[in-house]
């Protein structure tokens, strides 16, 4: 996938296919016939009136510059209020008398409904969330965002941040009303309806994902005090349950909207202050039961599926450390090769030291597995410094609102899939950031529920840039008490092709051991419900050529768990079939969290 400078959403295109919508009612109603289509006419003006206002919406959040929209606070105004005229129009007609007699027709009453809630959306969002969010952007681009010493003006975004809380909240709002209507029997009318589901939650992520950065930002950046972070670079080809192997931690300094990027220490600088100590759980489960024991030392940190106990057990171990012991650590930030690939992707390339170019394209490929068939370890530890603290030493300078957006969808997009992660140790800041969806947990929320699947590499290799995992979830039930039921399926496929492997390191495809021959992925599996919700226990679907050994059930820090160990080699798959069942305040579709792949994750 291409870094997020590149992408686009346009909310406006679903409005488009209501005029096919209204075509496909008049010939199915039978009632009224004429006057239907005549509405649907004006309808059909109405709102295409209204798509250019939204298109300009679109192109100032992702305006690359402060001042490449073309688009002025004052002239978009205008056209937002033009806009809401035509939108009200809209509405008004959808349900005046003879659709809302329609509206109670049999089996098409529920596109009529289906159809008078999209133009009832689309008027709330001109008339309220748009606007908010537009003054929001607006005031950003006459506002200052840079400080004389390079650093990060924070004031606009304190200033800013409770109303663009608001329009998220609004706009969150019209995306819950718009999932409660009732589709269409028509297949025109549903496939419409679906897809401006998709486009009005692009919208909503786009909104959501900057509020929250709001939300965080000037904490994280030290808007109140200096904070000092340690940055855990993970491997994610060498998995660990929270992302991979450790392989050195740098230091990330922030003081009121500026970063300054420290030293990097090795895993092996780090071996001789020992160990985090686990839980009995997390002892029994990642140590007791193997083929392969988590040492618990810098390297393993990210074994626990919560960030918060990755957080805990670095800053046990850097309270030890000669350059820790006497400075105090406010959190850590957990990231890896496909988080600095995107931020790469809007901040500029990277030269390294030997000349190699890294892009918003190829940096995670090269930090994931090609830098470990041509360089020596020493090498490759120096490399990620090199890219982390130009990458993330750059994010926040420079400051245009185009920027801002993006790198708000960046962070928010790789917390989301866990390329990302942040932990803070004050109890009030931590609050700011896990609200705002930025610290990695296990399912925890009912509202939006989640399952939960983590990966943990058995052979010491870097066999999981070749292992894909994939998911499918589909809906098979709403159910009367206001659950629902979703089939799952999730696949691991080694991609590696065994001739290739031939040419490969060893420390690629790794030593024989418990019983596997190299190029196998060997991976501990833990499947959790979704908060408030249940599951099934995990079967193996019988087209699956690869195998699943030593299944049980465990509680892990209090949480049932089902676990157990996949073997797939070159070429074999193993796929898991379960269904989960969400808890009765689900306001949103069940998704999968999972530990993060060597790329941007592509929704099925």
């Amino acid at each position: 996938m291409p870094a997020r400078s590149a992408k686009r959403h346009h909310p406006g295109r679903w409005i488009a296919a209501i005029l096919l919508v209204f075509l496909a009612l008049v010939a199915a109603a039978g009632v009224s016939g004429a006057k239907l289509y005549s509405d649907a006419r004006k309808v059909q003006s109405h709102e295409q009136q209204a798509l250019s206002t939204l298109s300009a919406v679109v192109n100032l959040t992702n305006s690359s510059d402060s001042n490449d929209s073309g688009t002025t606070s004052d002239d978009l105004q205008q056209r937002l209020d033009a806009a809401k005229q035509e939108t009200t129009a809209a509405n008004d007609i959808t349900h005046g008398t003879l659709w809302n007699i329609a509206s109670h027709i049999p089996v098409i009453g529920d596109d009529i409904t289906t159809v008078q809630g999209m133009t009832s959306v689309t008027n709330e969002l001109i008339g309220g969330p748009l606007p908010k969010f537009v003054d929001v952007l607006t005031s950003l681009q006459n506002g200052q965002l840079n400080t004389d010493d390079g650093g990060f003006n924070l004031q606009p975004i304190l200033d800013k941040r409770t109303d663009i809380a608001d329009a998220d909240k609004a706009l969150q709002e019209q995306v819950r009303v718009y999932r409660n209507l009732p589709g269409g029997h028509i297949g025109i009318v549903n496939d419409a309806y679906e897809a401006g589901g998709k486009q009005l939650t692009s919208l909503a992520d786009t909104v959501d994902r900057v509020s929250n950065a709001f939300q965080m930002l000037p904490d994280f950046l030290g808007s109140d005090q200096p904070r000092t972070y340690a940055l855990m670079a993970m491997t994610t080809s060498e998995a660990r349950s929270s992302g991979g192997l450790v392989g050195s931690v740098g230091v990330v300094t922030t003081d009121n909207g500026k970063v300054g990027i420290g030293d990097f220490h090795s895993d092996a600088d780090y071996l001789a202050y020992g160990a985090s100590t686990p839980t009995d759980d997390e002892r029994r489960i990642f140590q007791e039961w193997g083929p392969l024991q988590m040492s618990f030392d810098i390297r393993d940190l990210a074994v626990y599926p919560d960030a918060s106990r990755s957080a805990e057990g670095m800053r046990e171990i850097w309270q030890r450390a000669s350059w820790g012991a006497d400075a105090n650590l406010d959190g850590v930030i957990m990231a890896d090769p496909v988080f600095l690939q995107e931020l790469i992707g809007i901040t500029g390339n990277v030269t390294l030291s030997d000349g190699t170019v890294l892009t918003g394209d190829n940096t995670a490929e090269f930090l994931l597995n090609t830098v470990y068939t041509k360089y020596p370890q020493e090498q490759q530890d120096t490399f990620f410094a090199q890219v982390a603290e130009q990458a993330v030493g750059s994010m926040f300078s420079n400051m245009t609102t185009g920027k801002l957006v993006k790198v708000s969808q960046i962070m928010g997009d790789m917390a989301q899939s866990r390329h990302f992660s942040l932990y803070a140790f004050d109890e009030n800041t931590e609050k700011t950031i896990a609200d705002a969806g930025f610290t990695a947990s296990t399912p925890n929320s009912e509202e939006h529920p989640q399952v939960g699947v983590y990966v943990t590499q058995q052979n010491s290799s870097k066999m999981d840039w070749y292992v894909h995992r994939t998911s499918k979830v589909t809906l098979t039930s709403k159910n009367g008490d206001g659950s629902s039921t979703y089939h799952v399926m999730y696949t691991l496929t080694n991609t590696l092709d065994s001739n290739a492997a031939t040419s490969l390191p060893d420390y690629i495809v790794g030593i024989s051991q418990a019983g596997q021959p190299k190029t196998y992925g060997i991976e501990k599996m833990l499947f959790y419900a979704p908060a408030g919700g249940s599951m099934a226990e995990p079967t193996v679907s019988s087209d699956s050529t690869g195998t699943v050994t030593d299944s049980r059930q465990e509680t892990l820090n209090g949480t049932k768990v089902y676990a157990n160990v996949a073997s797939v080699a070159p070429g074999q798959t193993v796929t898991y079939e379960f269904d989960v069942t969400t808890s009765v305040k689900a306001v949103s579709d069940l998704t999968v969290d999972q530990t993060p792949l060597g790329w941007v994750e592509k929704a099925e």
